[in-house]
Formats: structure tokens, sequence, C-alpha cells
């Protein structure tokens, strides 16, 4: 599902008769979610969703590795990654 095709049907449940949300007013929508998470994790703290899952920060170590087509050793600098962890309600919905 696309982040258009998201945003459609979460104007659709949002709408109700008397109350419109226009597709482009749910894009909105999501956009400003998904700027606020990025924003939480910048700062390291985490997102939780209850039922949902938790996003979190974590830190990845420098390593070395190794490049598959020459075979030579490339060092693998440190760095922070987003990780998500999803709820015990949400792996059971979709089992």
């Amino acid at each position: 599902m696309t982040k258009a095709q998201f945003a459609a049907r979460l104007a659709e449940k949002l709408s109700s008769r008397d109350n419109k949300v226009s597709k482009a007013e749910a894009g909105r929508i999501v956009d400003e979610i998904t700027g606020l998470v990025t924003t939480v994790l910048k700062r390291g703290d985490k997102v939780r969703f209850p039922g949902f899952g938790s996003f979190r920060v974590s830190k990845r170590k420098a390593r070395i590795a190794r490049n598959p087509q020459t075979g030579e050793p490339v060092r693998v600098p440190a760095r922070t990654v987003p990780r998500f962890t999803a709820a015990k309600e949400l792996k059971a919905a979709i089992k």
C-alpha cells in the first residue's frame, strides 16, 4: 500500500455522513504523524502505540565487512538506525 492509498483509506475511515475528510487532508495528517515520529526519534526518544508497536533508536557499532565482488575488507562506520518492534496484538492479528 502506498502513502496515497493509505491516505485515501484514512479519509474514508474518518469521513462520516456530516463530516467529510478529503484525501488531501488525510495526506497532511499522515505527513504530520510521520514527521512527528521522525522528530521524536531524532531526539533519541521512543514512540509507543499500545496494541501496534514501538519505534526506537538503536546504535550500530563500527565493523569490518567484505565487498562481495572483490572480497576486500571495507570499513563500515558506526551509525544510528530506527527500529520498530511490533506489539503482541499486531503479531496475533496478522498471524
